[in-house]
């Protein structure tokens, strides 16, 4: 495999931005550091996942032993688009937000791009739920939807849209703060309004709008999010998003695109109902924004952390041997 470091830097400008580079390259990013090896400053310690998309591995900082990371690895092979794969670093390096996994520290080396984010130990929230067996009670609902709000609140005024959100990409810590995580398919907008044309994210939580952008090539903007975040509080008071066990991915495409929007099936607040109506407008313009959502009674009040300590305690106690 020929060394992708020239092409991986032919993306940006140099350090002080002058020329022989066209000005319209972006800056390097400050966190990304080029030709160091990761492994000289962090230790491998066990692997969190293995996907097409990369490797994740709990790494450990050499100099500090007590610092725990998660280090996300991705082969940069022949061929792939590189612009897409810097996109992660770009948004991470700029959005710094307590509902948000922070980005440490990042490496281009031997063609791989390794980024160093920080430890979320208490897991991702369809694995706990599926591990205690149950879904989330409304107040936990009410607490992650709070907490998830922000984080696109946040994003969304950054000119950011997530693109897949859903309950594998909400992180909880130890200390139970909701962090939204992975942002391998979000785009970042030249402002708030700007609109988007690609078919991407996970089938089941998609937008209308999204799922039918390369059809009738229309453009879908942040919204497209706030419906997501709807799917994923059924998601997390049911334990599955709609469609999800009734058909395949794509037979889900098509009732997202014709169907009326998937309501609450389980007993729920007229308050909950209401929050989960106002993110699953078929018209994204109907729907409440997320600083619009975190005026709605039912999050105004979700502030207790406990609630969630016990979703990590229920969850570790269904993992104890007998």
């Amino acid at each position: 495999m020929p060394d992708r470091l020239q092409s991986f830097k032919s993306l940006f400008r140099n350090s002080n931005g002058m020329l022989p580079w066209p000005r319209k390259r972006k800056r390097l990013p400050d966190v990304l550091k080029m030709n160091q090896n990761p492994l000289n400053s962090w230790r491998k310690l066990n692997v969190l996942s293995d996907t097409a998309f990369g490797k994740v591995v709990k790494v450990m900082n050499k100099e500090n032993t007590e610092q725990l990371a998660a280090a996300k690895i991705i082969d940069l092979h022949e061929g792939e688009n590189l612009r897409d794969v810097i996109t992660e670093v770009e948004i991470l390096s700029l959005c710094q937000h307590r509902n948000i996994v922070s980005l440490i520290a990042c490496y281009f080396f031997d063609n791989r791009l390794t980024m160093i984010l920080e430890f979320c130990d208490g897991g991702a929230l369809d694995s706990l739920m599926h591990q205690q067996g149950k879904p989330l009670s409304e107040p936990q609902i009410a607490y992650v939807a709070k907490s998830v709000c922000l984080a696109l609140d946040y994003l969304h005024s950054s000119s950011v849209i997530h693109r897949d959100v859903k309950a594998a990409n909400i992180l909880l810590t130890s200390d139970a703060c909701v962090k939204l995580a992975d942002f391998g398919v979000s785009a970042k907008m030249k402002d708030e309004f700007s609109r988007r044309s690609s078919f991407i994210g996970t089938p089941y939580w998609m937008a209308p709008e999204v799922v039918m952008c390369e059809v009738v090539k229309d453009l879908y903007g942040c919204m497209a999010d706030i419906w997501s975040l709807g799917i994923t509080l059924i998601e997390l008071a049911e334990m599955y998003p709609p469609y999800y066990q009734d058909c395949s991915a794509i037979r889900a495409l098509l009732r997202i695109r014709n169907n009326a929007p998937p309501t609450l099936k389980c007993n729920a607040s007229t308050s909950f109902k209401d929050f989960v109506a106002k993110c699953l407008q078929r018209d994204p313009t109907d729907r409440y924004s997320a600083s619009n959502l975190l005026m709605h009674d039912f999050v105004k009040s979700a502030t207790c952390k406990e609630l969630m300590k016990r979703l990590l305690t229920s969850s570790n106690q269904s993992h104890v041997p007998i």
